[in-house]
């Protein structure tokens, strides 16, 4: 694999900066500080936490330079103060958010050409790399409260591509080693290493993510209604608060509708289902009489190749994502029906495991075996235990340079704001 550049970063950093201007351009000044939602920051925190982390990470710890503004970096500490406060926040106002990234950035384009090439933070460019994906995973994070701002539509797409070809509805995982996580790519972040050899038992695995048709039919059964299929937490999470379908659907007569984006449209059956808790795809697993995959099942199918014996970088290999592999980068802002993307299967033939929407798996978030937290505690370890389910693959709202095989993302079982959907698999026997 080439290494990335400081040419590469700074692209990366580029096209993270202008997505970050597209979504906070989009709204006026007032939707930019207001909260859309306690879930969520307001636009406006993001904007200036984006840039705080740069000017922390490149402009002080990799260049040595004096803070430009000592004075707010306790308010855009964001294990300091929780979401639903920020507002309260004597935060910078949109113009001064802006200027304040723009100056940052600048700054950062003369550090990159100078940074020194034998340091680990700078090595290969990782500490702009990064940055790149912090802030690649704030916009994500701002697309996902762009969903949830009431009103007219302010952001628009064109749609996916459909679905040739259709796949079997399953496949099978034949038992035995495979190497998880990476020891190689230059930007994977701490959680994604060491790699390591885990041994998965046999599974079959739905080869597209559930769709909304599929989940209309667990509702129509009752799926709501059966404690059973639901997890003690689960089953009490959803009589708190009164979940009888996926986020943002609403009534209909006797059919369904969605809000995405501000816009009302018919449940498309054929696509992906998307804003459901862990919660929501566990009891939905056991009406199906399948399991959620657990992250080694789920790593395995997306990047072992039976042929070489090698993990690869992606599904489809080691290149990186085109519009004919995947949907990322909210290069559209909605799934593309399940079974798209022919051309980013596995080697086992599993489809859409790269965007379209994080998929939940069985698996408690935790560290690898010889784990060691760099650069920082708190971008994974202080997250480690039960309290979090790890997600996989990225959604459309993902970017590439957040989304590779290893990437690990992790989350609370009740959220449902985030692109997350899931896929199912069973016990096999072993060959």
């Amino acid at each position: 694999m080439p290494q990335p550049s400081a040419e590469a970063a700074w692209r990366a950093l580029d096209r993270a900066r202008t997505r970050t201007t597209a979504l906070t351009d989009a709204v006026d000044d007032a939707d930019l500080v207001r909260q859309h939602s306690p879930l969520m920051s307001p636009l406006v925190w993001d904007l200036a936490h984006i840039a705080s982390q740069e000017e922390i990470w490149l402009l002080r710890a990799v260049g040595g330079q004096e803070p430009m503004r000592p004075e707010i970096d306790d308010l855009y500490d964001a294990f300091r103060h929780p979401r639903s406060t920020r507002p309260q926040l004597p935060l910078l106002g949109p113009a001064e958010a802006r200027a304040f990234a723009h100056d940052v950035r600048g700054r950062v384009l003369d550090l990159l050409d100078r940074a020194p090439a034998d340091d680990p933070l700078t090595r290969d460019a990782f500490a702009f790399g990064m940055i790149a994906q912090h802030e690649q995973q704030h916009d994500e994070t701002m697309l996902a409260t762009h969903q949830l701002r009431a009103g007219a539509p302010v952001i628009d797409a064109p749609d996916p591509p459909g679905a040739t070809d259709l796949p079997p509805d399953e496949v099978v995982v034949p038992a035995g080693p495979f190497t998880m996580g990476t020891a190689t790519h230059p930007w994977a972040l701490d959680n994604e290493r060491p790699a390591h050899t885990v041994h998965v038992g046999a599974f079959a695995l739905d080869t597209t993510p559930v769709t909304c048709g599929d989940y209309l039919r667990f509702m129509a059964d009752g799926g709501y209604d059966d404690p059973r299929l639901w997890s003690p937490e689960g089953w009490e999470h959803r009589m708190r608060d009164e979940l009888v379908a996926p986020a943002f659907w609403v009534r209909d007569g006797d059919g369904w509708l969605r809000r995405r984006f501000g816009v009302l449209e018919p449940v498309p059956p054929g696509e992906p289902v998307v804003h459901v808790s862990w919660f929501e795809a566990d009891a939905y697993a056991r009406w199906a009489g399948r399991r959620l995959p657990t992250e080694a099942e789920w790593e395995k199918a997306a990047r072992h190749d039976p042929a070489t014996g090698l993990s690869r970088t992606y599904p489809w290999g080691d290149d990186e994502p085109t519009a004919a592999h995947a949907n990322l980068g909210q290069r559209h802002l909605r799934p593309a029906a399940a079974g798209a993307y022919a051309a980013g299967a596995s080697a086992y033939g599993v489809r859409q495991m790269v965007g379209d929407v994080w998929e939940w798996t069985s698996s408690d978030f935790g560290g690898y075996p010889g784990f060691r937290a760099w650069p920082y505690r708190e971008y994974s370890e202080v997250f480690f235990g039960p309290d979090y389910k790890v997600l996989r693959g990225g959604s459309f709202g993902t970017d590439a340079v957040a989304c590779r095989g290893t990437f690990r993302n992790w989350d609370y079982p009740q959220r449902r704001q985030i692109f997350a959907g899931f896929r199912t698999a069973r016990d096999a026997e072993p060959h």
